[in-house]
């Protein structure tokens, strides 16, 4: 393939960018122009709950020379993303009707999860990424609405998640209630202050984190800054917060002045440099990075990755697995059982490709439905499969959409309860997704079965579907009668989901 012309049309709290890239497996991404439009959408959204017609007017007129630009760039394909500003919006489906009607565009609201993914994929694409994570480290995606850190040691992901802290959202809240600057920093560290504290004793008490890697390119400059070198992206985090601190006890104009700032960024300065402090303090160790990345970047590498222009040597599905692994162990649910249970769920769902229908996409949410099938236990024995859906729809799966997270979740609660009508669901998923929670929890639930008693009695498991009959058979040396009869009462479900008969051979092993 050759040179893909790409666009990037990003939507956040107090900015609207267009980043025009050249795609090519060669060369990768390389990014030809980067245009920028002041629109504060976050001051509406925030404070009033929805967005005014003056600022809508400012969006969908940026947006059209945005679509001009494209043209004259001949660009072969665009997305365009929206961050949490109209995700929290109440007036964002008239918005979109909006910029769909004037300008042509779709966009598409990102739910958190999906947002952040995309931001990671910006900075997981560099090569410097997987030695950090090796070392482990802790990556800072901060916008306007709220930050995200996911947390890696060894080289998988331990936990990510999404605080309140976002720039806009903080400058809102505090800065009319603030008489002085000094009071207003203050306010601010002891807001950042209590919010990371919370974090730091829930998930990097027992982890050593060597490397915090902040998204965003005002932060490279920042670095050099304190570097005095144009060429760094790195620095040690103790330095970086020694300069922080001083650079705090000038006024506002000394500040912007020192940083070569225009005064259109003065607003957001103190809220950007509290977070980064108050985590690098958390963190005095080690160094920080700041490879100059938006998010813009990560839209490309998505696209990139998704048309196969180029594949990243980074596993971001095994990002996934990793982070359900990370929270059934948090709801000390994963065990033999588990593995097990994923294991033989993937050898059903491979010997089944040719019948039902799903691809690599659906088989990773098995194995993630699997994984975490038991985390409710952690609340309630009684009632395990509703606290665990409640469980995952509350947590975030870097890397999983909502939807995404929606279907595993109903996989897992459908794994033990009857599947209702699509007529009672059908306003929170399609017929499509639907169809998908029937095949994976129907496949689920045979898997479980074969594992009833949690003793993996089963030494060795193939299937394999030969017409209209997927034959599982099964070596043991134990009494598996538990098992069989399990497997009695949950075959009906699996054989009218998929309309083939499910056929369970023993093979007998003498010690």
């Amino acid at each position: 393939m050759g040179i893909c012309t790409f666009a990037a049309i990003y939507i956040g709290s107090y900015e609207v960018s267009l980043k025009i890239f050249e795609l090519s497996a060669k060369k990768k991404i390389r990014s030809v122009n980067h245009v920028r439009r002041r629109i504060e959408l976050g001051r509406d959204a925030y404070s009033k709950g929805s967005i005014g017609y003056e600022l809508a007017e400012a969006l969908c007129d940026t947006l059209g020379e945005f679509t001009k630009m494209m043209k004259e760039y001949g660009a072969d394909a665009y997305e365009a993303y929206a961050s949490a500003v109209l995700r929290d919006a109440k007036n964002a489906l008239f918005i979109l009707d909006q910029i769909k009607i004037r300008t042509g565009l779709h966009v598409h609201v990102l739910s958190n999860s999906e947002h952040r993914f995309i931001s990671y994929k910006s900075v997981a694409m560099r090569a410097e990424f997987e030695e950090m994570i090796q070392s482990g480290a802790a990556v800072l995606d901060v916008g306007g609405g709220g930050m995200q850190i996911t947390v890696f040691v060894g080289g998988k992901v331990v936990t990510t998640q999404h605080l309140g802290l976002g720039t806009m959202r903080m400058q809102e809240q505090l800065s009319k209630t603030s008489s002085t600057l000094s009071q207003y920093q203050k306010q601010m560290e002891e807001m950042v202050e209590k919010e990371l504290e919370v974090f730091q004793s829930m998930y990097l008490k027992e982890q050593q984190v060597q490397y915090m890697i902040i998204i965003g390119d005002y932060i490279t400059e920042l670095v050099r800054k304190v570097e005095k070198n144009h060429d760094e992206n790195t620095v040690e985090l103790a330095k970086f917060v020694r300069y922080l601190e001083k650079l705090g006890k000038k006024s506002l104009e000394e500040m912007c002045s020192d940083l070569g700032l225009s005064n259109e960024k003065d607003a957001f300065l103190i809220p950007y440099m509290m977070i980064f402090k108050c985590m690098a303090r958390r963190m005095a160790q080690g160094r920080l990075w700041a490879p100059g990345v938006i998010v813009s970047d990560g839209i490309a590498c998505d696209y990139a990755e998704k048309h196969n222009i180029y594949h990243a040597a980074h596993d971001f599905e095994d990002d996934i697995l990793s982070a359900a692994k990370s929270l059934s162990k948090r709801y000390l649910s994963y065990s033999p059982h588990i593995d097990a249970l994923a294991s033989m769920s993937v050898q059903i769902f491979d010997a089944m490709k040719k019948c039902h229908g799903m691809g690599k996409r659906e088989r990773l949410l098995l194995q993630v439905a699997a994984i975490l099938h038991d985390c409710g236990k952690y609340i309630s024995l009684a009632d395990n499969p509703r606290c665990s859906y409640d469980i995952i729809m509350a947590s975030e799966i870097i890397g999983l959409s909502h939807l995404e997270r929606q279907i595993a979740a109903n996989a897992v609660f459908y794994n033990t309860y009857p599947l209702v009508s699509y007529e009672e669901l059908e306003d929170s998923m399609s017929k499509e997704s639907y169809l998908v929670v029937a095949k994976l929890s129907a496949i689920l639930r045979i898997a479980n079965a074969m594992d009833r008693s949690h003793r993996q009695k089963f030494r060795d498991v193939r299937a394999v579907l030969r017409g209209k009959e997927l034959i599982v058979t099964i070596e043991t040396v134990d009494d598996i009668a538990l098992e069989k009869a399990l497997l009695e009462t949950k075959k009906t479900y699996f054989e009218n989901v998929f309309c083939i008969k499910l056929i369970l051979k023993e093979k007998r092993i003498y010690n």
